[in-house]
């Protein structure tokens, strides 16, 4: 087994008793594990504009790629307007919010994303070792150093209707993305050394829109690649790119949740117009749509968060506010709430509690359980599409105009 798929296979069950430990790092989309969990502890539970802030810094321009933070740096993407959209990546300090790089990386024609709710740069950026990986979908793919200087890049032209969202993963030393559009889809895999391709699966007909990103887990001691599509989900084996199993479902389309992983099972959000959430069995070969799903709920799937999942249950909140919480086994029904809002950024857990965060700057704190159990509710100034970070104690939260450091030894400020 890979040390990739180790730090991503699903550990929500150890994450509910695990021990304190040194600081951990929020490497990529979701954290360490692609599932948006963290073992990070003294998370506080509560903040405000005046509370537990640890500091404030404007972001120039607009994106709603999530921050990603490794060692004493947070790097995030954004588009800023020059005769056109200047794709750009950005590095702050993490202990003071100051920013410390600004690196120009592509130029296109567009000045903003057609959808008024994406941006240019909404897909997030990958930090490993002395490599930062942005992906700002068929504008271009880059590699640069923590310098910022432009190691390759790569390009992949597909047509949407809604920009592009889906982020990249590492595998070993591949960078794996899906780029769907009505014109061509796939699934492709670039050398992290030379961004050359080492494999392009193409998806089969019927192709539409997508906007997820991949997800890898380990089955049976094989690594696999669980790659979100319109009308399908499949696998793929991460080394080859070859196709291990496919679910059908209809007429899902503009799919933009990642998949989470858990008790065998791959869930699945299929999409627009009315979403469902599937619970697919992970060890099939072939067209599985008959054979492993689990289970199916089709009321209060999410279209665009990311479904959480804590020990036995399942958490989704949909994009107008109804939470709910499911047995990740049965599809059963435990409970719903509707906590107000509209939502984009995927939920977290992190010291023991929920994290859902609204469009409206507003954070919802619940405890994990089959009853429905609220902390705090917790409000900033601004937009907040991108999903929060947690590492080194904190919380970094992203809104349409700056980056917030949040930690509970902050205080009054």
């Amino acid at each position: 087994m890979t040390i990739p798929a180790l730090m991503r296979i699903g550990v929500a069950l150890l994450l509910l008793t695990a021990p304190a430990a040194g600081a951990e790092d929020w490497p990529e989309f979701r954290g360490p594990d692609g599932q948006g969990h963290s073992t990070e502890r003294g998370l506080p539970a509560e903040w405000s504009e005046t509370e537990n802030m640890q500091w404030k810094t404007p972001v120039p321009g607009r994106g709603w790629s999530t921050p990603v933070i490794v060692g004493d740096r947070v790097w995030l993407t954004t588009a800023t307007a020059d005769g056109g959209g200047v794709l750009r990546l950005l590095a702050f300090d993490a202990d003071s919010g100051a920013e410390v790089l600004d690196a120009e990386v592509f130029r296109t024609e567009d000045e903003a994303s057609p959808n008024p709710k994406n941006s240019l740069a909404s897909p997030t950026p990958i930090v490993d070792g002395d490599r930062v990986y942005v992906h700002f979908g068929a504008l271009g793919t880059a590699a640069l150093t923590t310098a910022g200087e432009i190691v390759w890049t790569a390009q992949f032209p597909y047509v949407t209707q809604h920009g592009y969202g889906g982020s990249p993963i590492l595998y070993d030393d591949l960078l794996v993305l899906n780029g769907d559009g009505y014109d061509v889809a796939f699934v492709v895999a670039l050398d992290t050394r030379t961004g050359e391709v080492r494999w392009k699966t193409d998806r089969e007909e019927p192709v539409s829109q997508a906007y997820s990103t991949p997800l890898l887990i380990n089955v049976g001691g094989q690594d696999q690649i669980v790659s979100v599509a319109a009308f399908r989900a499949s696998a793929h084996d991460p080394a080859t790119g070859a196709e291990l199993w496919r679910v059908r479902y209809g007429r899902g389309f503009s799919n933009v949740p990642r998949p989470v992983f858990g008790h065998g099972l791959v869930y699945i959000a299929t999409g627009f117009q009315t979403p469902s959430m599937l619970a697919v069995r992970a060890d099939g070969s072939g067209d599985v749509t008959d054979t492993h799903v689990a289970w199916t709920l089709r009321r209060g799937a999410p279209h665009t968060p990311s479904p959480l999942l804590v020990g036995n249950e399942l958490y989704m909140v949909s994009d107008y506010g109804v939470l709910t919480c499911i047995d990740a086994e049965s599809g059963e029904v435990h409970w719903q709430q509707r906590i107000g809002g509209n939502y984009s950024a995927s939920p977290v857990f992190a010291d023991g509690r929920i994290y859902v965060q609204s469009e409206e700057g507003k954070t919802t704190v619940l405890t994990p359980g089959t009853t429905y159990t609220e902390v705090a509710v917790n409000q900033l100034d601004g937009s907040t599409l991108a999903s929060m970070a947690v590492a080194d104690g904190s919380f970094f939260l992203r809104t349409d105009s700056h980056l917030y450091r949040i930690d509970g030894d902050a205080g009054q400020q």
